[in-house]
């Protein structure tokens, strides 16, 4: 007879708690495809479903109910007994910036599962335009940051590349318009200078009529079929289109998501959250 082992139950948490196993291999860092694997195990060995789908969710069935409380109970358990045993607990300050746009949601995640691995850790997380983080990294007003570049730079490592392209909503043609309506972040930031540039390099009019602090913002006004935007391919669903080539754009570059740390002495806050960060991205986004 098969055991029940703790990585299945964390998963089986993961996916119960997050609703979707989509969003439940997100908390754990695992692949859609193994998070769905383990369920399959964790089901086979129980004899019974344990969720019941529906769309793209899920919820639990009336052995997935009385599992939870025991599966919670039992990793939380485990939890707090390789913290009280462990002899290597890291301790200390880190302050850390992540951007308000691209990827926020998986960087939250990260840090919300680096602060219950690391208790000890007096985490300082500033969210904000990430345009701005190289300079606080610099200053040392910030130990380590996450923000998008064109290019590498010396102390820069990559931790995921989006390439990038000129997109308008699926219900919405832009060949006949002489003056293109175009949507751009409405401050400094590689996003507005990389759809700047390209824009100039297709030497047709253009007009700006949208501007937005983040990427949520430039997506509605593209789906609302108002202007074209520069975006990600990671950010692309079904209601958009790629039209750089059909409006005679040149190939735009890609964006390459980076951390990097003010100096370069490691401590052990610095090193556990560089740790957690190249772990969950090994999965990507």
């Amino acid at each position: 007879m098969e055991n029940l082992d703790s990585d299945l139950l964390r998963t089986f948490v993961a996916v119960a708690e997050a609703g979707s196993v989509t969003d439940g291999a997100a908390r754990i860092y695992r692949s859609q495809s193994a998070t769905s694997l383990q369920i399959k195990r964790l089901e086979s060995i129980l004899g019974q479903p344990v969720f019941e789908r529906h769309g793209r969710g899920v919820t639990l069935s009336d052995a997935g109910h009385r599992l939870l409380p025991v599966a919670q109970d039992v990793t939380n358990r485990l939890d707090v007994a390789l913290r009280d045993i462990s002899q290597t607990a890291v301790t200390g300050k880190l302050r850390v910036g992540i951007p308000d746009d691209h990827g926020r949601a998986k960087l939250a995640q990260i840090i919300a599962a680096f602060t219950r691995h690391h208790p000890q850790v007096e985490l300082e997380v500033t969210c904000a335009i990430s345009a701005r983080f190289p300079e606080a990294l610099d200053k040392g007003s910030l130990d380590l940051a996450i923000y998008e570049v064109e290019c590498l730079g010396k102390h820069e490592e990559l931790l995921y590349e989006d390439p990038t392209c000129w997109v308008s909503s699926a219900h919405r043609d832009f060949r006949a318009e002489k003056v293109l309506p175009v949507a751009l972040f409405d401050h400094a930031c590689w996003w507005r200078d990389a759809a700047i540039a390209s824009l100039e390099r297709r030497s047709k009019p253009y007009r700006v009529i949208y501007s937005s602090q983040s990427v949520s913002g430039v997506i509605a006004a593209v789906e609302a079929g108002i202007a074209a935007g520069l975006l990600g391919r990671s950010s692309l669903h079904a209601n958009l289109s790629i039209v750089g080539e059909t409006l005679g754009f040149s190939r735009t570059p890609a964006s390459k998501l980076v951390m990097a740390a003010s100096g370069s002495q490691e401590t052990g806050p610095l090193d556990a959250m560089k740790t957690a960060i190249r772990s969950a991205f090994l999965t990507q986004i």
